[in-house]
């Protein structure tokens, strides 16, 4: 197994994620998944403290993205608004490869608790880089962190539609999160 080869986070991640659907998510080693990647274990280890952490990997660079998005909206842009560039901004960083691991990714989380609880984390992480982002903007706290879960939750409407649906369909994940934030807010604004 070669030390370092390109790519070797997204490898991992790859790796994990097939071998948790394979044969699940407490049946399979760091030692398996660093063979399937290709790595050795210790290289493994540079990457990820265990392997709960695989799900969580991109997570400091998404938080980043919505967090400029937010940042870089108009001035004049209302909170949901802000949040929709932020989804903008993230969705930017998603390509094929994250589009293909999705299913397979839902179903190791799906077939988990302990992916189900680091998975709820991983969400709450994300709410709350957009959160301080449009409190940042001057969004008063309840608003910030009400319109901060509204994005997390259309960007994974988003994600699931985008990554599980029809693959001739070339409208990119923006597209789908900025749908699925479209409904969020009529669905809240019906609440009275």
């Amino acid at each position: 197994m070669a030390r370092w080869q390109p790519e070797t986070t997204q490898r991992l991640v790859v790796a994990a994620v097939d071998l948790f659907t394979e044969q699940g998510y407490d049946a399979t080693t760091v030692a398996q998944i660093a063979e399937r990647a290709g790595v050795t274990k210790s290289t493994f280890f540079r990457h990820f403290s265990d392997k709960r952490e695989l799900l969580v990997a991109g997570q400091e660079t998404l938080s980043r993205l919505l967090a400029e998005g937010i940042a870089e909206a108009p001035p004049d842009a209302g909170p949901l608004d802000a949040v929709a560039a932020g989804l903008e901004r993230a969705s930017s960083a998603m390509g094929p490869a994250n589009r293909e691991l999705g299913p397979r990714l839902r179903a190791a989380v799906a077939a988990s608790t302990e992916l189900q609880e680091r998975d709820a984390l991983k969400s709450v992480g994300l709410a709350a880089a957009m959160t301080a982002a449009l409190i940042a903007r001057g969004v008063q706290d309840p608003t910030a962190h009400l319109a901060a879960e509204l994005g997390v939750l259309a960007f994974k409407r988003g994600y699931a539609e985008w990554s599980e649906g029809d693959r001739d369909d070339a409208r990119g994940l923006a597209h789908h999160a900025l749908a699925a934030l479209r409904e969020l807010r009529a669905a809240a604004a019906s609440l009275g």
